[in-house]
C-alpha cells in the first residue's frame, strides 16, 4: 500500500489487514504477552512490599502493542521510550532477573540498581532505555534514527511515546529533523486515552496520528489491543521506512488497566469503563480465543505456558531480592564529566 506524503485523511488509517500467522508465532506473541502481564503484577506486588521505591509505572492492558511492533523489527534496529517502560525491555529480550533486581535497586539490575524503573537500558539488546522525562526520548530517538542512515546499516529505529508526550515540543522538532532528513523512524504513540490523569479529548485537540501531516509524514491509527493487528501495520509500514521512504507515524489506541503509576487511584475514571475494557478487549484473552477457536492448541499447552511463565517472574523475584544493593562507591561511577 503506497503511502501519501499528503496530509493523512480519515480513509488514510487503514492500514493492510493482519497476515496469516502460524501457530508458532500465535505462541510467541501469547507467550510474550503474558510474561509482560504476570511480571507487572509482581512487580506490582513487590511496589506494595515496599521492595520497589520511587515511581513504578505498570504496562497492563497494553500488552500488544509493544510485541506487535517488535515482531516486526530486525535484530539490528534500535528501541528507545517513556518511564512506562518494563514491557518494551521484556519484548526486546531483556532477561526479567536484571528487569525486576533494577526495579528493586539491586546490583544486579540493568542499571547496577541505580537507574530503577525508569532508567534502564542495554546496548546488547539495542534498548537505549526508559526515559522520565516526558517526551525526551523523542530526540534521542530520532538521533538513533540518523545514526542509522549515517551508518547505512538499513536499522529502524523505533521510537515509542504516550498521547501525554505528544504535546511536548521536542516532539515536533523531532518530527521535523525526520522528515527533513528522511530518518528511518517509526514513531509509536501509545495511546492510553489518559496520560497522566487527564482523558486525552480534554487535552489534546484532533487526531494524534495526523500530527506529522505539517512535515508530510504519513500518520496511521492501529487497534493497539489486537497484536495481529499490530503486527500487521507495523511490518507494513516499517518495511517503507527500511525502503528510504522516511519516517511514520502510528497511533496505537491502547488501554491501561491501572493508573497512571502505583501511586494514582485513577479516580478520573469509572471502574466499569475499566472492567468494560478488560471483559471485551483484552489483548490476551482475545489471543487465546483466537488460539482455542482454531481447534490446534488446547487449554493445557496454554497452561504450561502460563507455569512457564510464572516460574520466571518468580524467579526474578527471588533474584532480585537475594542481589546485594549497590556499594556506595558505586556513587561516583558511570558519571560523566567535563574534560
Amino acid at each position: 500500500m503506497a503511502a501519501s506524503r499528503r496530509r493523512p485523511t480519515k480513509a488514510q488509517t487503514d492500514t493492510a489487514p493482519a497476515q496469516a500467522v502460524s501457530n508458532e508465532q500465535l505462541l510467541h506473541y501469547y507467550r510474550e504477552m503474558l510474561l509482560i502481564r504476570r511480571f507487572e503484577e509482581k512487580a506490582g506486588q513487590l511496589y506494595g512490599m515496599g521492595l520497589i521505591g520511587g515511581f513504578c509505572h505498570l504496562y497492563i492492558g497494553q500488552e500488544a502493542v509493544v510485541v506487535g511492533v517488535q515482531a516486526a523489527l530486525n535484530e539490528g534496529d534500535t528501541v528507545i521510550t517513556s518511564y512506562r517502560d518494563h514491557g518494551h525491555m521484556l519484548a526486546c529480550g531483556m532477561d526479567a532477573k536484571g528487569v525486576m533486581a533494577e526495579l528493586t535497586g539491586r546490583r544486579g539490575g540493568y542499571s547496577k540498581g541505580k537507574g530503577g524503573s525508569m532508567h534502564m537500558f542495554s546496548r546488547e539488546k539495542n534498548f537505549y532505555g526508559g526515559h522520565g522525562i516526558v517526551g525526551g526520548q523523542v530526540p534521542l530517538g530520532a538521533g538513533l534514527a540518523f545514526a542509522h542512515k549515517y551508518l547505512k546499516d538499513n536499522g529502524v529505529s523505533a521510537v515509542y511515546c504516550g498521547d501525554g508526550a505528544i504535546n511536548q515540543g521536542q516532539v515536533y522538532e523531532s518530527f521535523n529533523m525526520a522528515a527533513l532528513w528522511k530518518l528511518p523512524v517509526l514513531f509509536v504513540i501509545e495511546n492510553n486515552k489518559y496520560a497522566m490523569g487527564t482523558s486525552q479529548e480534554r487535552s489534546s485537540a484532533g487526531e494524534l496520528y495526523q500530527r506529522g501531516a505539517a512535515y508530510g509524514i504519513p500518520g496511521y491509527q492501529v487497534n493497539g489491543m489486537d497484536v495481529l493487528e499490530v503486527k500487521a501495520a507495523a511490518d507494513q509500514w516499517v518495511k517503507y521506512i527500511r525502503e528510504g521512504n522516511g519516517p511514520v507515524i502510528l497511533e496505537m489506541k491502547t488501554y491501561r488497566y491501572r493508573g497512571h503509576s502505583m501511586s494514582d487511584p485513577a479516580k478520573y475514571r469509572t471502574k466499569e469503563e475499566v472492567e468494560k475494557m478488560r471483559s471485551e478487549s483484552d489483548p490476551i484473552d482475545q489471543l487465546k480465543s483466537k488460539l482455542l477457536a482454531g481447534g490446534q492448541i488446547d487449554e493445557d499447552k496454554l497452561k504450561e505456558i502460563d507455569r512457564e511463565v510464572k516460574a520466571i517472574v518468580t524467579e526474578s523475584a527471588e533474584f532480585a531480592q537475594q542481589s546485594p544493593e549497590p556499594d556506595p562507591s558505586e556513587l561516583y561511577t558511570d558519571v560523566l564529566v567535563g574534560a
